[in-house]
């Protein structure tokens, strides 16, 4: 069996590096917002829409709600992916939740009075990292929907506390590496998902070590990659949306 623990990264990229990252706005003409996301061969098209109500266990709170959906298309893996016509897959789930709450821990949920932002993020492509696409390319959806619902003079201030990114970082073949791609991510030993703030802060983890247990010297050198591509995406999110908190 071939030595693949020098194996050269996608992209020629070293360890730490992140493949290229576009956020690309304004991609659909119907939505308040939308955002192309692309990590490398990844490609996600997010699009966020208002409607002026709120779910029934919302009503009467003076506040407003963000809420998330995700599908991967069928042409987006090598073998063709079945729509959820009939029941939602427990990982699409889980995954519009985490990008639900994830957006919910930068927006000040009051000041959207009673109205209900969805997200929808719809894998074009997918070859790792379409969680951590999704939530990067959502924001920049959700900023614009916002700022375009100021705009029309629906609210009174702009909601957004801050921004929100994420990104993956693992083991494979003993190395630690920032933004895996599906080859990566399929036989990493440990596997890893960060969602962070501008300023620093920590959102979420997901770590598993899926074919070997790992100690805290390497989940710390992990998170610090981590850190790392959280700052390099909400730099970017700040040069194409121009935000400032």
């Amino acid at each position: 069996m071939p030595d693949t623990s020098q194996a050269t990264r996608s992209f020629g990229r070293a360890e730490g590096e992140m493949r290229p990252v576009t956020l690309t706005r304004d991609v659909m003409k119907n939505a308040l917002g939308s955002c192309m996301a692309e990590f490398g061969d990844t490609r996600v098209l997010c699009t966020a829409t208002i409607e002026d109500t709120v779910p029934a266990w919302r009503k009467g709170a003076r506040a407003g709600w963000v809420t998330a959906e995700y599908a991967m298309l069928p042409a987006s893996t090598s073998k063709r992916t079945k729509r959820e016509q009939n029941g939602r897959k427990g990982r699409s789930m889980e995954i519009e939740r985490l990008i639900g709450r994830s957006l919910r821990t930068v927006c000040d949920l009051r000041a959207l009075g009673e109205i209900t932002v969805t997200v929808d993020c719809d894998v074009i492509q997918a070859d790792g990292g379409t969680r951590t696409a999704s939530v990067t390319g959502a924001w920049v959806a959700l900023h614009d929907a916002l700022q375009a619902w100021l705009e029309a003079g629906q609210i009174k201030r702009f909601p957004l506390t801050g921004q929100v990114a994420a990104v993956s970082m693992g083991m494979v073949d003993g190395r630690l590496l920032l933004d895996l791609d599906y080859p990566e991510d399929s036989h990493a030993e440990v596997d890893m998902n960060l969602v962070g703030t501008d300023d620093g802060r920590i959102v979420e983890i997901q770590g598993t070590g899926e074919r070997t247990p790992f100690d805290r010297a390497h989940l710390d050198a992990l998170l610090d990659l981590g850190t790392a591509g959280i700052e390099r995406l909400c730099a970017l999110q700040n040069e194409v949306t121009g935000f400032r908190s």
